[in-house]
C-alpha cells in the first residue's frame, strides 16, 4: 500500500483545489450534498455547514452539484498547471426540484402510478444487484458522535466515569482502498486513520460496514435492530409498503420519479421516506429514508440513511456518497451523530452476463417514457502534467493499479488490514486528501484534544482522573466488585464483590474467600495478570490458598500461557454450574445444599495459541492430589420439616456411590477448535477473528496418565462438538450446539473425572444455553453420551404484532435441550420465554420429559439483553 499512498501524495502535488459552499434557495448550507466531476466518480460531499473541498487535476472540467430533492446544477471550471495556484472557490445555490404530476396518467383502477414504477424497479432488483461483477474504490469515512446529556449514574447505581462529559465523544476519519467481488466478498486496506485526541489509535470506520445495498431484500442493522429492515425494492416489498408518486422531473439528462414510501403497518420493520427511480432503467438514483422507535430500534430515536448514485463506465451506476444520521437515547444518555462515506476513484468490472428480468405488464400506466437510457459516456480524465523530479522520486519503482484485483485476491480471509503507519499521517496529508472539509466544531475538537493529548497522557492528569474514578461506593461492593486503577502505569488491582467474598456451604460453614487481582498491560497490548486467593472455612477451620497467573504475549497469533496451583476446594463439575451466591441463598433460605465440594492440592499449566487461521489449540497439564470433604454444619435460617441437607457426596444413577479415597491424578488435555473460512481483521498489533458461514468444530482429548508422579487415574476421554449462530432475517436468530463423547481404557477414574452436564435446580439461571431442570450430577457419565442444545430468539417477530405488548419491547425465545446417556435414556427439555424485560431480564418456563414421560416443569429467571 506504500505504492498507493505515494500515488495519492503525487496526485495531490499535481492537482489544484476546488472548494466552496452549496446552499439552498434560502442561502442556508446544504449538509452532505454531492459534488463530483462529470464523467468520473471523483468528487466530494459537503459537511454539516454545506462546505466542500477536494483536489482536482489541471485542465477543464464540468463539476456537478447534487442534493436529494433539488435540481442538479453543472458548472465548468479550469484548473491551471500552477503548483502555487490558490484554491479555486465556486459557490452554488441549488433550487428545489419541481416534480410534475400533470404528465402522469392515473390507471383505470385508480391505483397510484407509483405501484407500476415500483413493479418495474422490483422486477429489475436482482439485475441491478448483480450488474457489477467487481469493483475497487477509494472510500473516505468520517464518523462523529456527540453526547448531549450524561447521567451521573446508570440505572441509579453504576457510576459514570468522570471523564465522560457532553460534547464530541468520538471523531475519526479514515481512507481505505475497498474491493468488492460478487456475491458479497469485501476486502479492505485502511491506508490512513485519524482519531481525535489519540494519535496512537486506529479508526473503527470500516468502509465495508457502511456499504448498504438496497437492492438486497433485507437490510441488516447490527446493533440497532436484530431483525433488520425490509428494503422498498425487496421481492415482497408490496406486502409491507405503500407507494405514492410525488412527481417526475428531468435531472441531469435522466427522467426521475420521486416516490414516497410508507409502512402499511406502523410497526413493520420498514423504512419511511423517499426513493428516486430512473425511468427506463428503473434503478435507484438516490434515496432518503429513516426508521424510528416504531420499528423497534434500540437506543436510537431516529436513524436516517441517504444515498446518491452516479453513472460509471460500462452502463452501470455506483454508490457515490452515503450518510447515516442518528439520535441516541438510553440509560440516561442522550446524543447524536453521523457517519458519512465518500466513494471515488472507481475501477469497475461489469458482469459479463446478468439474467435480464422478464418484462412486467404495465398494470398501472405511468408517465410517457423518455427515450431509452443511453450508455453512460465517461469522459477521459485530463492528462496530468509531466511529474517533477521530486515527484518521480516518490513514485519510483511503482505504477498505479488501474485494474481490479483478480479473484485469487479475494480468497484471502483477511477482510480488513490496517496499515502500520496509517495513524501517522500529518495535517498536510489530511488537508490534501480529505474530500469533506471539517466543520468549525470538528476543527476545534481536533485542535483541543490533540493539544491536550500530551497533558492527558501525563502522570498528574491521569492520577487526578484515577483519584475520582477510584472512589469507593456501595454499588461496587455488592455488584461488580472494586477496581483500583493506575492509568499511567496501566495497572489495576481488583477484589470480588461481597457476594463472593462471604459465602456459606454445609462443608465449610461460613466462608471468607478473598481474591485480589493484579493486571499489567503494556503499550503493545501484551498483558499479564496475577491473582492470589485466600479462603478460610470458619466451621471446618481449614485455611486454603491458591495462586493463578496468565500472560498474553502475542495478540497476532493469539498466544498465551498460564499457571495455577495451591490447595483449594473445587466442585465435582469443574465448570462450577452453581455460583457461590446461588448456593448460599438456597442453603440458608431453602435448605438445599446443591453444591458438592472436594479438596485438591494441585499444579496446572496451560498454553493457548492459534496454529493457523481458523484453527486454535489449547494444551493443559494438571497434577492433583484429591481428597473427600464432608458436611460439618446443618445450620440454616429456615428449617423445613420435610427437608434435610444431603451428604457431600453427589448422587449418580450410573454408580452406587461417588465417594473416593485420597489419590493422585496426572491428566493432559489437548483441545482443538476449527472454523473453516474464518475471516479476520489485521491490526498492526493484533488480530481480530470474525465469523464465517461454517460452524465451529471442537475436538477434546483428555488422558489420565498412571504411574507418573504417583498418579492413580488411568483412562482416555474424547469428545467432538459443533456449534454456530444462524441469522434467519425477519424470523430472528438461532444458536445451536451438539456434542458427543466417550471414555475408553477405563482402568481407573473417579467421579470428578466423569463427563458432567450443566444442570440447574434453582429458579435463577446464569446461563440459558445449558439444561434448566436437570439434576447437577445424577446423569454424569463415564460412558458414551450425546448432548444438544438449540435456542431461537424471535426478536419480536410475534409480540411486535400485539399492540399492547409492542411498546414493552419484550422479545420471545424458545429452547430445546437434549441428553442421552445409558442411565438417563432420552432426556428432553422444552422451554418458552420472554427476554428484554425491563431491558435486562429474561424469564423462561421449561418442561422436562424422560422417555416421553413428563417429569417436571419450572420457571427460570436470568439476564437476557
Amino acid at each position: 500500500m506504500l505504492l498507493f499512498c505515494c500515488c495519492l501524495i503525487a496526485a495531490g502535488v499535481q492537482a489544484g483545489t476546488l472548494k466552496g459552499k452549496v446552499t439552498d434557495e434560502k442561502g442556508e448550507g446544504l449538509a452532505f450534498a454531492t459534488v463530483y466531476i462529470q464523467g468520473t466518480t471523483d468528487g466530494s460531499t459537503t459537511n454539516e455547514q454545506g462546505n466542500y473541498q477536494f483536489t482536482i487535476a489541471p485542465g477543464k472540467h464540468t463539476v456537478v452539484f447534487q442534493y436529494i430533492g433539488y435540481k442538479t446544477q453543472s458548472r465548468t471550471v479550469e484548473i491551471p498547471e500552477d503548483d502555487d495556484q490558490k484554491p479555486l472557490e465556486l459557490n452554488v445555490q441549488l433550487q428545489p426540484d419541481v416534480y410534475n404530476l400533470n404528465e402522469v396518467r392515473v390507471s383505470l383502477s385508480g391505483k397510484d402510478p407509483a405501484y407500476g414504477i415500483m413493479e418495474q424497479a422490483i422486477a429489475k432488483r436482482n439485475y441491478h444487484l448483480k450488474e457489477i461483477q467487481q469493483y475497487s474504490a477509494q472510500v473516505y469515512v468520517k464518523g462523529l458522535q456527540r453526547l448531549i446529556n450524561v447521567p451521573k449514574r446508570v440505572l441509579g447505581v453504576i457510576k459514570v466515569p468522570a471523564g465522560l462529559k457532553p460534547g464530541i465523544l468520538y471523531l475519526s476519519e479514515s481512507v481505505s482502498e475497498l474491493h468488492f467481488l460478487q456475491p458479497n466478498k469485501y476486502r479492505e486496506r485502511m491506508i490512513s486513520s485519524k482519531v481525535s485526541g489519540n494519535s496512537r489509535a486506529f479508526s473503527w470506520n470500516q468502509a465495508s460496514d457502511f456499504t448498504v445495498n438496497f437492492y438486497q431484500n433485507l437490510i441488516k442493522a447490527n446493533g440497532v435492530n436484530e431483525r433488520g429492515f425490509i428494503s422498498p425494492l425487496a421481492n415482497n416489498a408490496m406486502l409491507f409498503y405503500r407507494y405514492e408518486l410525488m412527481g417526475t422531473s428531468t435531472n441531469n439528462g435522466h427522467q426521475i420519479h420521486r416516490i414516497k414510501v410508507t409502512p402499511r403497518r406502523k410497526h413493520d420493520p420498514v423504512f419511511t421516506g423517499y426513493i428516486y427511480i430512473v425511468e427506463g432503467s428503473w434503478r435507484l438514483q438516490s434515496l432518503n429514508l429513516f426508521v424510528t422507535k416504531d420499528q423497534q430500534i434500540e437506543f436510537v430515536d431516529t436513524l436516517r440513511v441517504t444515498q446518491q448514485f452516479t453513472p460509471a463506465p460500462g452502463n452501470v451506476w455506483v454508490l457515490q456518497s452515503q450518510k447515516f444520521l442518528f439520535d441516541v437515547e438510553g440509560y440516561g444518555f442522550k446524543g447524536n451523530g453521523y457517519y458519512t462515506a465518500v466513494y471515488s476513484k472507481y475501477r469497475v468490472k461489469p458482469a459479463s452476463f446478468v439474467p435480464q428480468p422478464a418484462p412486467v405488464p404495465a398494470a398501472a400506466p405511468v408517465a410517457p417514457s423518455a427515450a431509452p437510457e443511453k450508455p453512460a459516456v465517461v469522459a477521459a480524465a485530463p492528462q496530468p502534467r509531466k511529474p517533477t523530479r521530486k515527484e518521480r522520486k516518490a513514485l519510483q519503482n511503482s505504477a498505479p493499479a488501474d485494474a481490479v484485483p483478480d479473484e485469487e485476491f479475494f480468497k484471502k480471509k483477511e477482510i480488513l488490514a490496517i496499515e502500520k503507519n496509517s495513524n501517522e499521517r500529518d495535517s498536510a496529508y489530511w488537508a490534501a486528501i480529505r474530500p469533506v472539509p471539517l466543520t468549525q466544531e470538528e476543527v476545534v475538537d481536533y485542535h483541543t484534544k490533540d493539544s491536550l493529548q500530551v497533558i492527558k497522557e501525563s502522570k498528574p492528569y491521569k492520577d487526578s482522573l484515577d483519584k475520582k474514578n477510584n472512589e469507593f461506593s456501595l454499588s461496587n461492593l455488592f455488584l461488580g466488585g472494586y477496581t483500583y486503577r493506575n492509568s499511567f502505569e496501566r495497572t489495576s488491582f481488583s477484589i470480588d464483590p461481597i457476594t463472593r467474598i462471604w459465602q456459606y456451604n454445609t462443608v465449610e460453614g461460613l466462608v471468607g474467600n478473598l481474591r485480589i487481582g493484579y493486571s499489567k498491560r503494556f503499550e503493545d497490548r501484551r498483558s499479564y495478570s496475577i491473582s492470589p486467593t485466600i479462603r478460610y472455612g470458619f466451621k471446618n477451620q481449614k485455611l486454603q490458598a491458591k495462586l493463578s497467573a496468565a500472560y498474553n504475549y502475542d495478540l497476532i497469533n493469539r498466544r498465551s500461557v498460564g499457571a495455577e496451583g495451591g490447595r483449594f476446594v473445587s466442585q465435582f463439575n469443574a465448570a462450577e454450574p452453581i455460583t457461590p451466591f446461588t448456593n448460599t441463598v438456597n442453603t440458608l433460605l431453602a435448605e438445599e445444599n446443591y453444591q458438592k465440594l472436594y479438596q485438591k492440592e494441585y499444579l496446572r499449566l496451560w498454553h493457548n495459541r492459534e496454529l493457523v487461521n481458523g484453527l486454535s489449540a489449547s494444551f493443559l497439564v494438571d497434577f492433583s492430589q484429591r481428597s473427600m470433604l464432608y458436611n460439618t454444619t446443618d445450620y440454616t435460617w429456615r428449617d423445613y420439616d420435610r427437608k434435610e441437607f444431603t451428604p457431600n457426596e453427589p448422587v449418580n444413577a450410573e454408580v452406587g456411590g461417588t465417594a473416593f479415597p485420597r489419590h493422585q491424578a496426572l491428566t493432559a488435555v489437548v483441545g482443538l477448535s476449527y472454523r473453516p473460512d474464518q475471516q479476520y481483521i489485521s491490526h498492526p498489533d493484533r488480530k481480530i477473528n470474525l465469523g464465517s458461514r461454517w460452524p465451529v468444530l471442537n475436538l477434546t482429548y483428555r488422558k489420565a496418565i498412571s504411574g507418573v508422579l504417583g498418579s492413580d487415574a488411568d483412562y482416555d476421554f474424547v469428545s467432538f462438538g459443533v456449534s454456530d449462530n444462524l441469522q434467519l432475517g425477519l424470523l430472528g436468530t438461532s444458536s445451536y450446539s451438539a456434542n458427543v463423547g466417550t471414555f475408553w481404557r477405563k482402568k481407573q477414574l473417579y467421579f470428578m473425572d466423569f463427563r458432567h452436564f450443566e444442570g440447574n435446580r434453582t429458579i435463577l439461571s446464569g446461563d440459558f444455553s445449558g439444561f434448566q431442570l436437570l439434576d447437577y450430577y445424577r446423569y454424569s457419565t463415564s460412558k458414551t453420551y450425546v448432548e444438544a442444545h438449540y435456542s431461537h430468539h424471535f426478536n419480536g417477530f410475534i409480540l411486535n404484532k400485539v399492540p399492547l405488548l409492542r411498546k414493552l419491547k419484550w422479545q420471545e425465545v424458545g429452547s430445546v435441550n437434549y441428553l442421552h446417556t445409558a442411565a438417563a435414556g432420552h432426556y428432553l427439555e422444552v422451554g418458552v420465554g420472554l427476554e428484554h424485560l425491563f431491558k435486562v431480564f429474561r424469564v423462561d418456563f421449561f418442561t422436562g420429559f424422560q422417555e416421553r414421560e413428563k417429569i417436571g416443569s419450572g420457571l427460570r429467571v436470568g439476564y437476557g439483553f
